[in-house]
C-alpha cells in the first residue's frame, strides 16, 4: 500500500508560529514607565539600586549582612562589675560545672583505688557492729585517734562515689530533721578526705565528689540564715531581705546564728577541713560584714599552712570558686594565690619541694594535676576586667612599666605564663610581643612544653594588630627561638599557627622564609601522620589565600612541599589544587598543566582506597573540569596528543572519558572551519571518538556520544565515518536495558558554543528510561533528515534498520514502542519533501532533496516505509493495557498522521479507527479529542471533494 504525503512550507509554517518580536529598550526587571534606560547615556554614574522601583535580589549588591544569634545566647560585659549580680553568680555556677566536669574527664581513675585509713568513714559498716551508724560517727569524732592507723585498703571507684552520694544524702536527712550538730560532723568525715593525696590521679575526682557536698552544706547554712533574717521563730515574717542587703538589714538573731556557725568550724582541730568548711559557708559573711575581704585574705594566709602541694592548690581553687559568690572586683586574694601557686610550682620543677614525687614522671604528673587551679584562678583574676585593669594585675603580679608599654618580667614557671597569657587580651599581646617572646624563651621547665606558648602567642597575634614596626621583628624572633627546637612535630605545629598571621598583613618576604623553614625541616626526614596533617594544613590555607593558582605555584618550596606528601593528605590536597585551577576560565601555561596533570594522576590512582563514593565523583568531577578548561590554543594536535593521554592515564573514570570526547568533537569543529589540509585532523579526532566511546561502561551513554560523534563528523563532510557511527547507535540501542544508567547525560550545547550544535535531549526523572531512548531514537530520526542515503542502498536502508530497531528493543511498552514508529513516520514525512527543513553546515555535503530529487524509486521506499510504521502505530496502540493512556496515545498518533499523510481511505480508516479508541477511553468532553476529530471531517470531506 503507498500513502501519499502532505506537502510543507516550512518557511511558511515557521512564520506563521512564530511570535512577532520587538526590540525593547527596558530592563524586564525595572519599572517600565522609569526613565532609566532612556537616560542611561546621561546618567550612568547613577546606581540602579536608585531607579529600581522594587526591592529585586539581582540588583542588590551592597546589602549589609545581618547577623543572627541564638536567643538563648547571653552576653556578658567583661567590663560590667556592678551589673546584675545575680546574673554574674548564674554564669558562674554554669562555668563551674562544666570546669568540673572537664577536670574529672581530664583525670580517669583506675577502676581500684588504694586508700588510706584515714578514710575509715568510706568503709565503715554499721552491720558489722550492733550500734547505729550515727554512734560510731560521733565516737570517730571524739576519739580522732582512732584514724591514726597506717593501713592501705583497696575500693572500687563506683563503691567510693556511690559512698560520697550516701554521705551527701544522710547529710540532708540529718538537717531536714534538725540534727545540724551530725550534719557539721559528718561534713567534717567527707571533707578531711581531701588530705589524702597517696592517689593523686584520684585527688580531682575526689575534690569535685567532696566539694559538691559542701557547696550543698553551704547553701543550707545560707538559707537557714537568711530565713532567720526574715522570719521570728513562729514562722512570721518580719521583714525581707534585699537582693543587695547590708549588714543593717539583717535582725540580731541571724548575726547571733551566722557567727555561731563560724565559730563551730573555727574550734575544728584539723586546718584542712577548718578552711574548707569556712570556705563552704563563705558567703554568710554578708550577713555580719559588708566586706568579706579580710576573711578571703586570712583564708589566703591559712592555706599556706597546707604543706602538701595538691591539697594546697585545690584549697585556692575552692577559694577562688567560693569567693565568686562574694564580690567581682577585687583580686588581691587572686594576686597572692598565683604568686604562692608560682612559688610552690617553681620547687616541683626544680626538684626543691618536699614530696614523694622524686622522679621526673612524678614531678610531671603533679604539675599536670596543679595545672586545672592555675587554671581557674588566672580565669577568674582576669575575668570581668577591662584592658586597664587587665595591666593592672599584671603589674601587681610580676611585672614593670616601662613609659607607656607593659614590659613583662620572666615568670619562673611556663605553665603560669602559659595561663596568663590565655586570659590576655589581644591588645596587651599585640603591644607588647617582643617581651612575651623573651618571656617565653626563659620559662623553658617541664610544667609545658614551650611549644604550647609559643603556639598560643600565635594565636593571640592573628586576633591583634601589633604595630607594623614590629611584625618583622615578632617573626624573625619566633622563627630564631624555635629553629633550635629538637623535635620536628613541635616546630610545625608552631609554625602552623604563625602561617594565619603572615597572610594576614600579606608579609611575602616572611612567608618565603616561612616555606624555607619548613623544607629544611622535612627534607630528607620521615613525616608521622600527625606532621602530614600539619603540613596539609599549611598547603591548603596558602590555597585558599591565592586568588590565582599560578601564584600558590610560584611560591619557593611549595613543589618540595608537596612533594612530602603521601596517601590521604596528598589527595585531599591535589583535590584542593584542583579545585583552585577550576576557578578559571582557562588553563594555558605550560608548567601549570603538567603539574596539574600530575596532580589528577594521583587523585585517579588513589581512586581504590577513596573513603566514600561521593569522594570518587568529587576527584573525578576535579579532574573531568581541569582536561575541560585546559587550552592550547591554535596547537590543535597538540591539544589531541593531550586527549590522548588524558584517556590512557585517566582509564577508570567514564566522566572524564565523556569531556575528552566532547573535547575531541569541539576541535573537530574547529578545525572544519578553517583551513582543508586540517580534514586530516578532523579524521584523527573522529577515530579517536570512535576507539574511546565503546570503553563506556554505560550503553545510554554510548548511544548519546555516538550520535553527538556522528553529527560532528557529518559537520566535517565524512559521510563515511557518519554512517559507521550511526550504525554502532543503532546497535547499542539493542543492548540498552531499564537498569542501564541514565543518570547524567551531555548535550554538547552546555559545553561548547550553542551556535555549533544542539542536541534536544530530555532527561527523565523517572525510574525508567523509556523516554531517555525514546529521546535518542528522536534524535537519530532528527539526524538522519540531514544524513545523505546511499546511491546503492538508497535511504531505506537506514529507515527499515530504524523499524527493526524499535521492533528488537525487549521489555519496552506498546506505547513506547508506538511514539518510536510515530517518530519514524514524521521522518519519512519530512525526507518526502522537496526542499529540507534543515541541513548540514557543510557545502560539500548534499542533501537527500537534492541527492534524490526526481527518483521515484526513493520516494517509494519512504511511502512503503510510512506505510509500515502507521500499521505499527495501530498495532501497538491496540496492546495498551491501560485505557486512559491508551486514549492519549491515539489521539498523539492520529495528529501526528493528519499532519504527514493525506488522507486518502486507507489513512482515513486508520484515523477514525484511532479516534474510535480515543473516545472509548477519554471523556466526551476532552477538547483535544473535539479538535481531532474536527480536523480529521474537515479533511476527509476535502480530500473526498478533490
Amino acid at each position: 500500500m503507498v500513502v501519499e504525503f502532505r506537502v510543507k512550507d516550512y518557511v511558511a509554517e515557521d512564520a506563521a508560529h512564530s511570535l512577532r518580536r520587538t526590540p525593547t529598550t527596558h530592563h524586564p526587571l525595572s519599572n517600565p514607565t522609569s526613565s532609566f534606560h532612556q537616560n542611561h547615556q546621561q546618567q550612568n554614574h547613577c546606581s540602579d539600586r536608585e531607579k529600581v522601583s522594587f526591592s529585586d535580589p539581582l540588583t542588590q549588591h551592597n546589602v549589609e549582612p545581618v547577623i543572627f544569634m541564638g536567643e538563648d545566647v547571653k552576653f556578658v560585659s567583661k567590663t560590667a562589675v556592678g551589673g546584675d549580680l545575680k546574673e554574674l553568680h548564674e554564669v558562674s555556677r554554669k562555668e563551674w560545672v562544666n570546669f568540673n566536669r572537664t577536670l574529672m574527664q581530664k583525670f580517669p581513675v583506675a577502676k581500684t583505688i588504694r586508700i588510706a585509713s584515714t578514710s575509715d568513714v568510706i568503709f565503715r559498716n554499721a552491720k558489722a557492729s550492733g550500734r547505729s551508724l550515727t554512734t560510731l560517727r560521733l565516737e570517730e569524732l571524739d576519739d580522732p585517734q582512732k584514724i591514726a592507723v597506717q593501713e592501705v585498703k583497696v575500693i572500687t571507684q563506683q563503691d567510693y562515689v556511690l559512698r560520697l552520694r550516701e554521705l551527701n544524702d544522710e547529710i540532708a536527712k540529718a538537717w531536714k530533721f534538725e540534727d545540724r550538730v551530725t550534719a557539721l560532723k559528718l561534713s567534717i568525715k567527707v571533707t578531711r578526705l581531701l588530705s589524702d593525696t597517696s592517689v593523686k590521679e584520684f585527688y580531682p575526682t575526689l575534690f569535685v565528689l567532696v566539694t559538691n557536698i559542701l557547696d550543698t552544706l553551704g547553701s543550707l547554712v545560707w538559707e537557714r540564715i537568711k530565713r532567720k533574717a526574715e522570719y521570728d521563730d513562729n514562722g512570721t515574717l518580719v521583714c525581707c531581705l534585699p537582693e543587695n542587703f547590708t549588714t543593717k538589714d539583717v535582725r540580731s538573731e541571724a548575726k547571733e546564728t551566722c557567727n555561731n556557725w563560724f565559730c563551730k568550724i573555727g574550734s575544728i582541730r584539723e586546718l584542712l577541713p577548718r578552711i574548707y568548711l569556712e570556705l563552704a559557708i563563705l558567703r554568710c559573711w554578708h550577713f555580719l560584714q559588708d566586706s568579706s575581704l579580710d576573711a578571703l585574705e586570712r583564708l589566703t594566709m591559712m592555706i599556706r599552712g597546707l604543706a602538701d602541694p595538691l591539697a594546697s592548690a585545690y584549697c585556692r581553687l575552692y577559694m577562688t570558686h567560693c569567693a565568686q559568690e562574694l564580690l567581682a572586683s577585687d583580686s588581691g586574694f587572686l594576686i597572692t594565690s598565683v604568686n604562692d601557686i608560682t612559688t610552690t610550682l617553681s620547687k616541683i620543677v626544680y626538684g626543691t619541694v618536699t614530696t614523694n614525687a622524686k622522679s621526673l614522671e612524678d614531678r610531671k604528673l603533679l604539675l599536670s594535676l596543679l595545672e586545672p587551679s592555675v587554671e581557674w584562678i588566672t580565669k577568674c583574676l582576669f575575668k570581668y576586667r577591662s584592658q586597664l585593669k587587665c595591666g593592672d594585675i599584671l603589674v601587681d603580679i610580676a611585672s614593670v612599666r616601662n613609659n607607656t608599654k607593659l614590659a613583662v618580667k620572666c615568670f619562673e614557671v611556663s605553665v603560669i605564663l602559659h595561663n596568663l597569657l590565655r586570659e590576655l587580651s589581644t591588645e596587651i599581646v599585640g603591644a607588647n610581643a617582643l617581651g612575651i617572646i623573651d618571656m617565653i624563651e626563659k620559662a623553658k621547665d617541664i610544667s609545658l612544653d614551650q611549644y604550647l606558648n609559643y603556639r598560643l602567642l600565635g594565636y593571640k597575634l592573628c586576633e591583634s594588630s601589633p604595630p607594623l614596626d614590629t611584625r618583622d621583628a615578632i617573626l624573625n624572633k619566633v622563627f630564631h627561638v624555635i629553629d633550635q627546637f629538637s623535635c620536628q612535630m613541635e616546630y610545625l605545629m608552631v609554625l602552623d599557627v604563625y602561617l594565619d598571621f603572615i597572610l594576614q598583613h600579606n608579609m611575602d618576604e616572611q612567608l618565603n622564609l616561612f616555606l624555607d623553614n619548613i623544607w629544611r625541616y622535612t627534607r630528607g626526614q620521615e613525616i608521622t601522620e600527625h606532621e602530614l596533617h600539619i603540613l596539609e594544613s599549611i598547603l591548603l590555607r596558602l590555597i585558599a589565600h591565592f586568588a590565582d593558582l599560578t601564584d600558590v605555584l610560584a611560591l619557593d618550596h611549595f613543589f618540595d612541599i608537596f612533594d612530602v606528601l603521601y596517601g590521604t593528605t596528598r589527595r585531599i590536597v591535589s583535590g584542593h589544587i584542583l579545585a583552585k585551577a577550576n576557578w578559571r576560565k582557562r588553563i594555558n601555561d605550560s608548567s601549570v598543566i603538567e603539574f596539574l596533570f600530575e596532580v589528577s594522576q594521583a587523585l585517579h590512582d588513589s581512586g581504590d582506597v577513596l573513603a566514600s563514593r561521593h569522594e570518587h565523583r568529587q576527584a573525578e568531577r576535579h579532574v573531568s573540569r581541569f582536561v575541560q578548561l585546559v587550552d592550547f590554543g591554535a596547537d590543535l594536535e597538540h591539544h589531541l596528543n593531550f586527549l590522548i593521554e588524558c584517556r590512557s592515564t585517566f582509564h577508570r573514570m567514564d566522566e572524564l572519558k565523556e569531556y575528552i570526547i566532547h573535547s575531541s568533537n569541539y576541535l573537530a569543529i574547529k578545525a572544519s572551519s578553517g583551513r582543508d589540509e586540517l580534514m586530516d585532523f578532523c579524521k584523527a579526532c573522529i577515530a579517536f571518538n570512535e576507539v574511546t566511546i565503546p570503553s563506556l561502561s554505560s550503553n545510554l551513554k554510548r548511544v548519546a556520544l555516538l550520535v553527538e560523534t556522528a553529527e560532528v563528523a557529518l559537520q566535517c563532510g565524512l559521510i563515511s565515518h557518519s554512517d559507521s557511527l550511526i550504525n554502532a547507535a543503532i546497535d547499542s540501542l539493542h543492548h540498552v536495558t531499564q537498569n542501564d544508567d541514565i543518570i547524567f547525560m551531555y548535550s554538547i550545547s552546555n559545553i561548547f558554543h550553542q551556535d555549533i550544535l544542539a542536541f534536544p535531549f530530555s532527561c527523565s526523572s523517572l525510574p525508567f528510561d523509556e523516554d531517555q531512548i525514546l529521546s535518542y531514537l528522536q534524535k537519530l530520526c532528527s539526524l538522519l533528515v540531514m544524513v545523505p542515503g546511499s546511491p546503492e542502498l538508497g535511504i531505506g536502508f537506514m529507515l527499515k534498520k530504524m523499524l527493526a530497531l524499535v521492533n528488537s528493543l525487549a521489555g519496552m511498552t506498546s506505547l513506547f514502542k508506538a511514539k518510536a514508529f510515530i517518530a519514524i513516520l514524521l521522518l519519512t514525512s519530512t525526507l518526502s519533501q522537496k526542499k529540507l527543513p534543515y541541513h548540514i553546515q557543510n557545502k560539500e555535503v548534499v542533501g537527500n532533496d537534492l541527492l534524490f530529487l526526481g527518483d521515484l524509486s526513493y520516494y517509494e521506499d519512504v511511502a512503503s516505509i510510512s506505510w509500515t510504521a502507521l500499521q505499527n502505530i495501530l498495532d501497538c496502540l491496540l496492546q495498551v493495557p491501560n485505557s486512559v493512556t491508551q486514549g492519549n496515545g491515539a489521539l498523539e498518533a492520529c495528529d501526528s498522521i493528519t499532519m504527514s499523510l493525506k488522507l486518502t481511505d486507507e489513512v482515513s480508516k486508520v484515523c477514525y479507527e484511532l479516534i474510535g479508541i480515543a473516545q472509548s477511553s477519554l471523556p466526551q468532553i476532552n477538547q483535544y479529542l473535539k479538535y481531532l476529530l474536527d480536523v480529521l471531517n474537515r479533511q476527509s470531506l476535502k480530500s473526498a471533494a478533490s
